[in-house]
């Protein structure tokens, strides 16, 4: 059986929008943009489950509640990717290029900047998980098939103990500082971000239903014609037979 070690006192350190197992697991999952059945997922093995729809902040408490965890050695990431920000993309651009002048090397995501990690932190994520990626997968079958392999092959807990990482979150304790020291810039970009994608949502639900509705036009036209051509061949079969009848 794989070693084990002990947590940050208070785990998950990070408040957010997650479910917790097992602390002991090897497996953190991130659904990204998808809210799957978390709660199943960790009874399934994972020892935290959740989304993250930012490029920014919410990889920062992803990471602050892994490398607060020594147990944690893998991170499925998976679910449906988030417009503009690529949360997805930027996670796996992180883990694999680091962060230059603040910003994720790699990342495509609108506003990739990283305020709260320093180079210690990345590196210690860097170096304590490895990350399974299996995004746009919402199958829960699927991921906890993942799971089970990963926690198959634990190598134990990651040998320097837990490292703890105060992230100024706008809705908790650090809000003051988070709001004071924040680019404006960025929080507008990211203001105009989060309008552009309810307008896209809207804009596709319209398509959704204008394309449905042309669908079920076309479909009725299509039994008319079929219909008309039935009654056609059934004239044309009959005919011979009603001209004998009235010949008669």
């Amino acid at each position: 059986m794989a070693d084990k070690g002990e947590t940050a006192s208070g785990w998950p350190i990070v408040q957010g929008d997650f479910h917790t197992g097992d602390p002991k697991s090897p497996v953190a999952v991130v659904t990204m943009g998808s809210h799957l059945d978390e709660a199943a997922i960790c009874s399934a093995g994972a020892a935290i489950t959740g989304s993250c729809k930012t490029e920014n902040l919410g990889l920062e408490k992803v990471i602050a509640n892994v490398i607060s965890n020594p147990n944690i050695r893998f991170i499925i990431t998976c679910g449906t990717e988030v417009k503009g920000h690529l949360s997805g993309q930027s996670f796996i651009a992180l883990h694999q290029n680091g962060v230059e002048g603040g910003k994720i090397v790699g990342s495509k995501g609108a506003i990739p900047f990283i305020e709260n990690l320093s180079d210690d932190h990345i590196k210690r994520f860097q170096e304590q998980v490895e990350v399974v990626d299996i995004m746009e997968s919402e199958d829960v079958g699927a991921i906890t098939a993942k799971i089970n392999e990963l926690v198959a092959r634990d190598p134990g807990v990651f040998p320097d103990g837990p490292m703890v990482v105060e992230i100024k979150d706008e809705g908790g304790a650090g809000g003051a500082a988070a709001t004071a020291t924040a680019n404006p810039q960025f929080l507008e970009i990211e203001t105009k971000l989060d309008k552009i994608e309810e307008q896209l949502e809207f804009v596709e639900g319209e398509i959704a239903q204008r394309v449905g509705r042309k669908v079920g036009r076309d479909i009725g036209i299509l039994y008319g014609i079929v219909a008309g051509l039935m009654t056609y061949i059934i004239v044309i079969e009959l005919l011979p037979k009603l001209l004998e009848i009235l010949a008669h």
